[in-house]
């Protein structure tokens, strides 16, 4: 019953937010779409978190591909500025919690169904929020990074036709990939219930730093 309350006062919230689309686009990126840029690059299978192969089996729609839908989502103003308002919601919504300290175990993927989670917990409410909104879940992939502590963090990539786009709960701007400073591991794939790698690709920003 929480989780359906939270899902209800932030669907609600976005649907008013619907109303200045053009604000938020202009908050995000001005009045001009980010220019087009390269998107990372799947290089062949690799192994999915264990923590997802649970998750997947009690939440078979979250994880479930369908290759009718599209691939990549049509990043729009209105489209940009539904993502932002999702990606800033969910972040001031949910509280931070490991999963040791939740659970009591080193690793549970979950929709932050009580208010608390960790990165991939964020991750996971915001593409469920981006899908009922309308956004092909295809094009929404759950993302394993290194991040700026050289720790593993959970991103959601959204793919897109200007280029891949993260969301991240430490953060509340929507950012290129090239743009984060992480390393980039391995993602959910776009076509089966798999993992692909992404082969290690370092940020343009990280190589910049070293």
């Amino acid at each position: 019953m929480i989780f359906r309350w939270t899902m209800l006062i932030l669907l609600a919230g976005l649907s008013l937010h619907a109303v200045s689309t053009t604000t938020m686009a202009r908050e995000q990126a001005g009045v001009v779409l980010p220019a087009i840029s390269a998107g990372a690059t799947p290089l062949g299978a690799a192994r999915p978190i264990l923590a997802w192969t649970e998750f997947c089996k009690s939440h078979v729609a979250e994880c479930e591909v369908d290759s009718t839908v599209p691939s990549r989502i049509a990043l729009t103003p209105s489209v940009l500025s539904l993502v932002v308002s999702v990606n800033r919601r969910v972040n001031r919504s949910v509280r931070n919690q490991t999963d040791q300290e939740h659970w009591g175990v080193p690793d549970r993927w979950d929709l932050a169904e009580d208010g608390a989670g960790d990165c991939e917990d964020f991750q996971l409410l915001k593409r469920r929020l981006l899908a009922e909104a309308g956004l092909p879940r295809r094009a929404m992939r759950l993302t394993v990074v290194i991040d700026e502590k050289g720790e593993g963090h959970a991103v959601l990539t959204l793919i897109t036709d200007r280029g891949d786009y993260v969301l991240d709960n430490k953060t509340d701007s929507v950012m290129a990939w090239h743009h984060t400073g992480y390393v980039f591991i391995k993602r959910e794939s776009q076509d089966t219930l798999a993992w692909v790698s992404l082969g290690g690709v370092t940020s343009p920003v990280v190589a910049a730093n070293r």
